[in-house]
């Protein structure tokens, strides 16, 4: 009788090859991630059993679930490879398993804006105040125009005082004044925002008495919070440039000021720029300070020296505080409000990545 032989199974010659090498396949780590997830999953889901499905533990589950995987990634490191290739691999997991947990706030908080201020983002919102509105209806463009007219203010007074700042401290500042512009910056910095609205009130009620509410007293509040934040950025990027550049402008007998406009500058615009949109985003949404300088109103106003202008930070806190007749319609206006703001500041970040690209110095030939 003939006998059947058959060939022994082998393992596939990249996993083969990769074993060999002391080193793990590059699909293992994924395939780990999955089961380990997939455990934790099932685990959750039986102490869940016979509860609410709405009751799941998303979090546990993720959690004890990297833990588990970034144990077993260890164990078959230290196996096959190394324990220092092993502790590189913990620490990559590690490192990964922070900025997911960074993520998870940021995605959720977009998600729960984009899905409760969706519903409201029609032609109504954006061409009607909340004039004589206490129900359904109305809209912020009141807000709108008065969140732009503001930060705008602001930063028309902020930048060039901030840069100019910037740019004194890095160029020309020396001795105990430099040193003292810098630690009142720093103080500054770290000023809470209803004080900077508090010091605009004191300061106009002495000018022009008490109980006013106007634009600019919203965009000087602003200022006082934008003005440390450019200068401290902008001396950084300053710092960054090369004195070889300055040298070399210096050699060729061109004079400070112009070698700081048009060698400095350019060559740090792209950081410049940066720093001056951080302060932006940093203002864009202070309520308190704005609560206590331009005030709240119903209707459209478009002069920063008259009477209270609404912002969209205060339209939003005013809709959650005073709802008016009909709770759900102002918190749709509420969200509808956050997801504006959100979406200026992108179209902002945007601009400004634009015009660094723009008018960043070219290198090469």
């Amino acid at each position: 009788m003939a006998t059947v032989t058959t060939a022994p199974r082998t393992a596939s010659p990249a996993t083969s090859n990769a074993l060999t090498a002391g080193q793990l396949p590059k699909w293992l780590p994924w395939t780990l991630l999955i089961v380990a997830l997939v455990i934790s999953g099932t685990v959750f889901a039986i102490l869940n059993f016979g509860n609410d499905p709405a009751d799941f533990n998303i979090a546990g589950t993720i959690f004890f679930g990297f833990l588990v995987f970034a144990i077993c990634l260890v164990v078959f490191s230290n196996i096959v490879e190394n324990s220092r290739r092993a502790a590189d691999r913990f620490a990559t997991v590690l490192v990964g398993f922070a900025f997911t947990l960074a993520l998870i706030p940021l995605v959720s908080l977009l998600y729960e804006v984009v899905a409760d201020g969706i519903g409201r983002f029609d032609v109504t919102f954006f061409s009607w105040t909340m004039r004589n509105v206490v129900g359904e209806g109305g809209g912020a463009v009141h807000a709108i125009w008065g969140t732009l007219l503001i930060t705008l203010a602001a930063g028309v007074i902020s930048i060039p005082i901030g840069l100019l700042t910037s740019i004194y401290l890095v160029e020309y500042g020396r001795g105990r004044l430099a040193k003292a512009i810098t630690f009142f910056v720093d103080v500054m910095t770290g000023i809470p925002s209803i004080v900077a609205g508090l010091f605009i009130v004191a300061l106009f009620s002495l000018i022009i008495g008490p109980g006013r509410y106007m634009g600019i007293m919203g965009a000087l509040s602003l200022t006082v919070l934008m003005i440390p934040v450019v200068v401290r950025s902008s001396e950084e990027m300053l710092r960054l440039v090369p004195n070889e550049l300055r040298e070399a402008s210096y050699a060729l007998g061109v004079p400070k000021w112009l070698t700081v406009s048009k060698v400095v500058l350019p060559t740090a615009i792209a950081g410049i720029t940066t720093g001056i949109m951080l302060s932006i985003s940093r203002v864009i949404g202070e309520t308190a300070p704005l609560l206590l300088t331009a005030g709240f109103t119903t209707s459209l106003n478009l002069n920063l020296f008259d009477q209270p202008m609404m912002t969209l930070p205060v339209f939003v806190y005013n809709q959650f505080q005073n709802p008016g007749t009909n709770i759900e319609a102002a918190l749709g206006r509420a969200w509808a409000g956050a997801l504006t703001l959100i979406i200026i500041v992108m179209v902002l970040n945007l601009v400004a990545r634009f015009i660094a690209k723009k008018f960043a110095p070219k290198f090469g030939r």
